[in-house]
């Protein structure tokens, strides 16, 4: 008889502050995705604290108070972890764990044991590793104060090198290897993506968690790891797909996300080269999601950052299936219409006015709703670049609807 598994969830409390650049709005959307990467993580949140403030308190992050009642509730209700939704500064950690006796985590901390959990392949790893050792370097006083003391006694006098100083230089040997690994396999890397031909390349971009790898599931009928957690895929999947007689290459790539860590930003440079060698961009956007306005701009921002904004782009706008908008009572004179009462009509004549038709799409990558319209689009788009690429191929890739005629002619 096979034995349930029982997962121990941690108990955790989550902090954030409200401040002049951070509304309390703002600061709730924030806790609510710090609480998905909390469960993500194998953690339960038991409490959310708050405080407003004008910035950051330098030495404990929220003032002396509130440090305080975090500490008397932890103590209490008996919380293991306790997470910070902006990045904590070395000394802010070292502070807040000497009077708080619990693991003493950030946003930042949060996200890269995520991403450790998830690397499957040996280069997620290496990546993964890079960016922890990164961002435990500076903090290695915090979490090594027992031994910075020299070992004094027989043998141990002298000058010497404080055990300290030992830790920081292993570190910083680990992240020089790590590099040259990091560079050996992206040259493999390189030389993989230039035999791969003068194939157009499509690239599926967007947010965390928004159905990029269902969708690529359901054109490339492939079967990349599906799970409805944050960064459930770390690994760029390659696929070759063709629709109608057309090959291309589609690729899923890690999911973006807000406050994104320099670090991982950094060593995940050349898993994002899929992205900036790519002649076409999906973004995909769930626009069953609230906030997805906010995601859409985080995405621009970090294409911006890898330089990959240029790119011609299809928003594709997912999980039209699960959208359900607010409304207002007739005789309610009181409530404002705000972009969370529009309905899907409303949103797409909004972005379909934003962008020109040809570049706004709204599918259901689940139910396949739509799904003639998103292959017909991307088939014209793919079409367009190989035609430009090969004018002597023209008459191989006629029009999507010629290629249905086509297609019926032959049955």
């Amino acid at each position: 008889m096979l034995e349930k598994e029982v997962i121990n969830f941690e108990r955790t409390a989550i902090v954030g502050i409200v401040t002049q650049n951070q509304s309390e709005e703002k600061l709730n959307e924030y806790l609510d995705e710090l609480e998905f990467l909390t469960f993500t993580a194998g953690g339960e949140v038991i409490k959310r604290f708050s405080q407003k403030m004008e910035r950051p308190n330098p030495k404990t992050f929220v003032g002396t108070g509130k440090i305080e009642e975090i500490n008397l509730f932890v103590k209490e209700h008996e919380i293991s972890t306790l997470i910070f939704d902006d990045e904590l500064s070395p000394s802010q950690q070292k502070n807040i764990s000497k009077i708080i006796d619990c693991k003493i985590l950030d946003r930042t901390n949060l996200i890269l044991d995520i991403f450790a959990q998830r690397a499957e392949t040996s280069y997620a790893r290496t990546q993964v590793e890079l960016a922890q050792c990164i961002y435990l370097l500076p903090r290695l006083s915090g979490l090594w104060t027992h031994l910075e003391r020299q070992k004094g006694g027989i043998g141990m006098r002298g000058p010497g090198e404080t055990e300290i100083e030992t830790d920081r230089r292993i570190v910083r040997d680990r992240i020089s290897l790590l590099k040259d690994k990091i560079k050996t396999i992206d040259k493999q890397m390189g030389v993989q993506r230039s035999n791969r031909g003068a194939m157009v390349r499509v690239a599926l971009v967007g947010y965390t968690n928004v159905g990029k790898s269902t969708l690529m599931n359901a054109v490339g009928k492939s079967d990349v790891f599906v799970e409805n957690k944050l960064f459930a895929t770390l690994d760029t999947t390659v696929r070759k797909v063709v629709i109608k007689n057309l090959p291309f290459l589609l690729s899923d790539t890690v999911g973006f996300i807000r406050k994104l860590p320099t670090q991982l930003v950094d060593s995940f440079k050349s898993t994002l080269d899929e992205v900036r060698e790519a002649d076409l961009l999906l973004h995909i956007v769930d626009i069953s999601h609230p906030d997805f306005e906010d995601h859409i701009a985080s995405v621009n921002q970090t294409l911006q950052d890898i330089k990959a904004h240029e790119k011609p782009v299809i928003m594709v706008f997912n999980k039209i299936d699960a959208y359900k908008h607010l409304t207002i009572d007739e005789d309610d004179l009181m409530t404002e219409k705000t972009p969370r009462h529009y309905t899907l009509d409303e949103w797409k004549s909004t972005w379909m006015h934003r962008l020109g038709e040809d570049n706004a799409l709204f599918i259901s990558a689940t139910n396949k709703e739509n799904f003639e319209e998103f292959r017909e689009r991307v088939y014209e788009a793919v079409r367009q670049i190989h035609i430009t690429r090969f004018p002597y191929n023209k008459f191989l890739y006629p029009d999507y609807k010629d290629a249905i005629e086509k297609e019926e002619e032959q049955e």
